[in-house]
């Protein structure tokens, strides 16, 4: 596999957020803001405890030097703090592929432009269907998600229709 897919640094610029490169100093931060239980809710892995956080962050980092996966965290420019994390994951070079999502985004910037905004920058970067009972959560149960696709002859359609809808949305500013 070709570590160098994405290069790092990749820092993806947006009016109300940027998406920076997971960094070890990032961690107090964005562990800070992991603890709420309700962000874990809906997800295969609750992160609210500092020590499976710990793991995980430990795991992204180790994932992105193999080249498997590329983390940020979200800089909310107006406010100057981290709010969340996304990702691009399951990198897969040699087959022009990867996974957008494992995004978490603290409550108060839930209902805002922040995740659209998020996935518009994913989504300008680079360039699929139901995934069904395709993970074990930690409680037991099997998750479906959903994966959306775009062509490359597709995108410059996708990214108007993206860019009209963004600039309607609220506006993030708390």
């Amino acid at each position: 596999m070709n570590k160098n897919w994405i290069i790092h640094p990749t820092i993806l610029t947006g009016q109300t957020v940027d998406l920076l490169p997971l960094q070890k100093e990032h961690f107090e931060e964005l562990c800070l803001a992991a603890t709420d239980k309700e962000l874990w809710k809906h997800t295969p892995k609750d992160c609210s405890d500092k020590e499976i956080f710990e793991n995980v962050y430990s795991a992204s980092l180790i994932e992105r030097e193999k080249g498997n996966e590329y983390p940020f965290v979200i800089y909310h420019k107006p406010t100057k703090k981290i709010i969340g994390s996304t990702r691009f994951f399951e990198i897969f070079p040699e087959h022009r592929k990867l996974e957008i999502g494992w995004t978490w985004i603290v409550k108060e910037y839930w209902g805002t432009n922040v995740n659209f905004e998020c996935k518009f920058l994913l989504l300008s970067f680079c360039f699929e269907g139901i995934l069904r009972k395709d993970k074990i959560q930690d409680n037991g149960t099997t998750r479906n998600a959903a994966y959306f696709s775009i062509l490359d002859d597709e995108w410059e359609d996708a990214k108007t229709k993206l860019i009209t809808q963004l600039y309607k949305q609220p506006k993030a500013s708390r």
